[in-house]
């Protein structure tokens, strides 16, 4: 499972071919530090998931693989109890061989928001940074990208994607195990997506050129972030907790989220969508069991965090490199 030949070998053969120069040692890093503790089990929940020779794969509508009838009755209980080890599943759903992995998230309905705004995916060579484990690679892959690659430095989110692509082995769709701090400048992605990053970082204007940095000329960012109602001077930056997170930093206004975009060289950057999250997108499940959105919600107003800010604002807005 910590075998990125196959992915040096493809960027060897594409405009990525320059990330070779650092790629293979940050990633052997990453291994010896990797390899103890909760990774190394859910090295072996990987190891034990039954084989499949899945002959139905769909990732232009849901991310499902394989039919039902594939498995045995015993394989598919086997691979329940071995995907529960992997929880908390934050982003999907998932179905495999028809069991449901009922994540945290509804990824697919920001998908369904974001779809309909993007230049076309097809033939595009594609960055998704902060992936978490993955639903949106196979969703852009659906959508007609030539190569998908997610960063994210997270070790159970890259089991999760490894336990997904178990069951589509497609040697178009990569996650590495980095973080946007490693990579190299790069500019040659078509179209880079962000979703659910920008306030997580210290820096929200280093973010954005990093961004930018891996970009061609006139290439697409697709970013999507909490934001707050406001002119172009209105940036919340909350104290130690937001919706009981401690590492949101910045949550600015549409209008000064774009004049940051532009301070960076960033055009044409214009909001597509404004959509407050639904105790029915983000929730507790039999796949994730911690607190969720409503936990984090005023009880008596949930127009309000519990902390008595805003209640989550997210944003997708499209700007040009």
């Amino acid at each position: 499972m910590l075998n990125f030949n196959n992915f040096y070998a493809a960027i060897a053969q594409n405009k990525l071919a320059a990330w070779l120069d650092v790629l293979p040692a940050q990633l052997s890093a990453w291994q010896k530090e990797a390899l103890h503790g909760d990774f190394k089990q859910w090295q072996k929940v990987l190891a034990n998931l039954p084989k499949s020779q899945s002959s139905v794969k769909n990732i232009s509508t849901d991310v499902s693989f394989g039919a039902p009838d594939e498995l045995s009755a015993g394989e598919k209980q086997r691979l329940e109890v071995l995907l529960k080890q992997l929880m908390p599943w934050r982003k999907g759903p998932f179905t495999l061989h028809g069991l449901h992995i009922d994540t945290e998230w509804r990824s697919d309905w920001k998908w369904d928001r974001v779809l309909p705004h993007l230049a076309p995916l097809t033939h595009r060579t594609v960055l998704d940074v902060g992936c978490g484990s993955g639903y949106h690679l196979w969703r852009m892959r659906g959508a007609g990208a030539e190569f998908v690659v997610g960063i994210d430095p997270s070790q159970l989110f890259y089991s999760q994607f490894c336990a997904i692509k178990h069951f589509n082995p497609d040697p178009n769709v990569h996650l590495l195990p980095i973080g946007i701090d490693d990579m190299p400048k790069l500019q040659a992605f078509d179209t880079v997506f962000s979703m659910g990053v920008l306030y997580h970082r210290k820096s929200p204007i280093d973010f954005l050129q990093q961004l930018k940095n891996q970009l061609r000329p006139g290439g697409q960012l697709v970013l999507e972030t909490l934001v707050v109602e406001g002119d172009e001077t209105t940036v919340l930056v909350p104290g130690e907790r937001y919706a009981k997170m401690r590492n949101v930093w910045f949550i600015p206004s549409t209008a000064a989220l774009q004049g940051w975009l532009a301070r960076v060289g960033f055009k044409d950057a214009r909001v597509v969508d404004l959509n407050h999250t639904s105790l029915d997108e983000q929730r507790k499940t039999a796949w994730m069991e911690n607190e969720s959105l409503v936990d984090f919600l005023d009880p008596n107003d949930h127009s309000k965090t519990i902390e008595g800010y805003p209640a989550p604002l997210r944003a997708v807005v499209i700007a040009t490199a």
